[in-house]
């Protein structure tokens, strides 16, 4: 009785950890499935930046490149 009552408890506990297993892979599922809805929602809605905005990034640019140059005019090849 006692190996009926141990292979019981041991398939319940499998049966168990199996649900969990699948719980959570479920939610990690529908966490990436979200993810995904979110990429394309923002894709298809492009916010419009303001003229100033590009402005600032292409002096940015602008600036980036000079110390790109400034570090290979340094460096003799």
């Amino acid at each position: 009785m006692s190996e009926t009552l141990m292979m019981v408890t041991l398939a319940s506990f499998g049966l168990a950890g199996l649900g969990i297993a699948t719980f959570a892979g479920l939610r990690g599922w529908q966490g990436w499935l979200d993810v995904k809805r979110l990429e394309l929602a923002g894709a298809v809605r492009a916010e419009r930046r303001s003229p100033a905005g590009d402005m600032i990034e292409m002096a940015d640019l602008r600036e980036r490149v000079r110390k790109l140059e400034s570090l290979a005019s340094c460096i003799d090849l």
